[in-house]
């Protein structure tokens, strides 16, 4: 009798605790969202963004094209309506949607409509895209304040999320796998230097 007795406490116990584990994965899981921005080439996207404390991942991909895949050669060559950008997901209870948006106003150039600093063409302009009607708000009262800000209208689009496809792997955290061809991309597209031009000492790199 004993015996059964341990032995139903014990299922007990291991019932309890695999619950306490399923709850605290899920209130995990519910404590992350994402969202797309673009800013030109997704390398130089990412590491403002890895930098911020709330945010647990980056991603540079594809996204806004209608085609149901997309991959660089596909993007780079104008095949497809798609846009190099970063999928940045973060914890809201640490760090809010404003916050990230002030870091993207001040890592692009928001007067290019034809692409970002040295790299031209539909796949390199700057946008945000929200996926709900809040967020959308949000991200149109930012651009109003930035724009007020610099006292100048902005090019860069607030749309509507469509998809997004993860870049290969040999482009994801580039900044950091590729340091030193990162650096010379970055110096040679004159990046930092327009963005001190545009944002002064807001500019974040």
């Amino acid at each position: 009798m004993k015996v059964i007795l341990i032995n139903r406490a014990a299922i007990l116990l291991s019932a309890i605790m695999l619950s306490i584990i399923i709850f605290g994965a899920s209130q995990a899981a519910a404590k992350t969202a994402k969202v797309v921005f673009a800013g030109g080439c997704f390398w130089c996207m990412e590491g403002p963004f890895d930098k911020l404390n709330g945010v647990t991942d980056t991603i540079s991909g594809y996204t806004a094209g209608k085609a149901s895949t997309a991959t660089y050669n596909q993007v780079s060559s104008g095949r497809t309506d798609h846009i190099e950008a970063v999928e940045v997901t973060y914890n809201p209870d640490v760090i809010s949607y404003e916050t990230l948006l002030k870091t993207f106003w001040v890592n692009v150039d928001p007067f290019d409509a034809r692409g970002q600093f040295c790299d031209k063409g539909h796949h390199y302009t700057a946008a945000i895209f929200p996926k709900d009607s809040a967020q959308r708000n949000a991200a149109l009262a930012s651009k109003q304040a930035m724009q007020k800000l610099l006292g100048k209208v902005f090019v860069t689009k607030v749309t509507d999320y469509v998809s997004f496809f993860p870049a290969e792997d040999y482009h994801q955290n580039y900044y950091l796998t590729n340091p030193i061809r990162y650096a010379y991309y970055r110096a040679g597209c004159r990046r930092d230097r327009r963005l001190q031009a545009v944002w002064g000492d807001l500019a974040s790199h």
